[in-house]
């Protein structure tokens, strides 16, 4: 890696922990950097195991601190799974942005946020609603269980779109203004 490369990932490094940690203090509002940090780690981090990473560990970390400091439960069922595997194909997703600008940054963070809600409500509905027993089993239920998510929906839109406008915008505003030959000179 060359030098450029290395300030690179220590930007969008240090960007991604200062968001996951942000996730345990914003709990209880449920307003989450995950996907904003998936679909940032997708489309700036070249090499692709740590465009993985970085967002995987960070949603572990930030899952650890919550079990530990018993803010809620860290680690909950089979569907917590299935959201890990979301966040991974969400930062494959982010691999196909070709240009970063607002537009696409906003587009991908909207398409993001309900590709989550409908995979992640999905996944509770199938691997632990049958445990907690919140819905009926059976068609009538899902569509209960996925209205039931609509006030998450729209929480986690706004934050997908604010937290993926902070990443990529202080990402390109540190990189423009601490790496350009003229912060330099």
């Amino acid at each position: 890696m060359n030098k450029q490369s290395i300030s690179t990932l220590v930007i969008a490094g240090l960007l991604i922990i200062v968001a996951a940690l942000s996730r345990v203090f914003m709990y209880p509002d449920n307003f989450s950097p995950i996907i904003g940090m998936a679909i940032f780690a997708g489309a700036v981090i070249t090499n692709k195991r740590l465009a993985f990473a970085f967002p995987l560990l960070a949603m572990f970390l930030s899952d650890v601190l919550f079990e530990v400091f018993n803010i809620a439960p860290g680690f909950w069922g089979w569907g917590q799974l299935v959201g890990y595997g979301i966040l991974a194909l969400i930062t494959v997703i982010a691999f196909s942005m070709k240009r970063i600008s607002v537009l696409s940054v906003a587009g991908y963070s909207i398409g993001a946020s309900l590709l989550f809600f409908l995979l992640s409500n999905s996944a509770f509905f199938v691997f632990d609603n049958p445990i907690y027993n919140l819905y009926p089993q059976n068609f009538s239920g899902y569509i209960t269980s996925l209205a039931a998510g609509i006030p998450f929906l729209r929480i986690g839109i706004v934050a997908d779109l604010v937290y993926s406008g902070v990443l990529f915008g202080t990402y390109f505003l540190v990189k423009h203004y601490a790496f350009s030959k003229k912060a330099i000179a």
